[in-house]
């Protein structure tokens, strides 16, 4: 018997299990980045993705539920990867005017893989005829984008020029 032949119908679910195991540790590690912010704009910022994750995460839920599969993640090797790099960025920079550009740098690392994944996720989720999921995808997908937009403007408007001012010192 010949295994069955994966299709993009699989594709889009592994990729589904995989941003919602994503999600699932991002807001995870999105308090501990609010607690080692500096700035309270860093902080508030942190603590209002962690909010608008938990709804992203709904959200997919209700795709999964539209695919009428079981919402579960897929370890995602390059989530936990990013984290960790944020997580060492918190203990090396602790305590310096670094610390803020360096949590925002990790956090857009993040941003723009999540751009990425629900850039593919809503654009197979049309070729499929999912057009319930197409609405849910890209409503995670605009939340990310204006995510990362805030996160250049905090950096630029603050920890990147209070970084840059004390290695010029």
């Amino acid at each position: 018997m010949t295994p069955k032949t994966k299709d993009l119908s699989d594709l889009f679910h592994d990729t589904l299990k995989d941003i919602y195991f994503a999600e699932k540790q991002i807001l995870k590690a999105l308090p501990k980045m609010a607690r080692a912010a500096q700035s309270e704009e860093g902080k508030a910022g942190f603590l209002k993705h962690r909010d608008e994750t938990e709804g992203q995460i709904e959200r997919l839920g209700q795709v999964f539920e539209i695919i009428g599969k079981p919402a579960r993640g897929k370890t995602c090797e390059a989530i936990q990867g990013m984290i960790s790099e944020g997580e060492e960025i918190m203990e090396e920079y602790k305590g310096t005017a670094a610390l803020d550009a360096g949590l925002i740098s990790s956090a857009q690392t993040v941003e723009h893989y999540e751009i990425a994944r629900y850039g593919t996720l809503k654009s197979w989720a049309a070729q499929l005829g999912l057009n319930g999921a197409v609405a849910l995808l890209d409503a995670n997908l605009q939340e990310e984008i204006a995510t990362d937009q805030k996160l250049t403007a905090l950096g630029e408007a603050a920890a990147n020029p209070k970084a840059s001012r004390q290695a010029a010192e």
